[in-house]
């Protein structure tokens, strides 16, 4: 058997300000639920996982999601690879701000589509507490053509899912965004086109 493929993948957590985007990055890194919210400016982590029989070292940038910080934000959208876009199902100013990052993300990137994927956040949190359906957070996932998944740092509900699907959407990103290689096993380039 081969030995296994090893890629790095640059994976990016953005979204508003108290959402849970450093406890799901630690609970994903460190299997611990951190309890006090202490706003980030800017952390990364570093894990490597095999994911679908396949080595990947992950770089994750958990980002500041206040305003104020909001001028750092193209810097580290140019270097991401992926995206988790988190929102608090708790808090609907937080999934309306998801619509400013996707759209950020897509001007910076220069493209009409990027691997992303909507993480609403806190799914252990019911009615009256929830204020953001499963079928709003759908219409946008549709909209953004993202997957949607639910997540909760606090009972490490669906967090190592989010990020090995947000790893999985950038392979086949890579895979499809690669230049076809047009030469033969041995060596001469194929026609593209042949000209009667």
């Amino acid at each position: 058997m081969a030995a296994a493929e090893q890629t790095a993948y640059k994976l990016v957590v953005v979204g508003g300000g108290g959402v849970g985007k450093s406890a799901l990055t630690i609970q994903f890194i460190q299997s611990y639920f951190v309890t006090d919210y202490d706003p980030t400016i800017e952390d990364s982590y570093r894990k490597q996982c095999v994911i679908d029989a396949r080595v990947g070292n992950l770089d994750i940038l958990d980002t500041a999601g206040q305003e104020e910080f909001s001028a750092m934000r193209e810097q580290y959208m140019r270097s991401g690879e992926g995206f988790l876009l988190v929102f608090s199902v708790a808090d609907k100013l937080s999934f309306n701000e998801i619509h400013n990052f996707h759209r950020q993300i897509l001007r910076v990137k220069d493209r009409d589509e990027f691997p992303m994927i909507l993480v609403g956040n806190k799914c252990d949190l019911e009615a009256p507490t929830r204020c953001v359906t499963m079928s709003e957070a759908k219409a946008m996932a549709k909209e953004f053509n993202v997957p949607y998944i639910e997540t909760s740092a606090m009972l490490k509900v669906n967090v190592d899912q989010a990020f090995y699907d947000l790893v999985r959407k950038i392979r086949e990103f890579q895979k499809y965004a690669e230049p076809q290689n047009t030469e033969s096993p041995g060596g001469s380039k194929k026609p593209c086109c042949t000209v009667l």
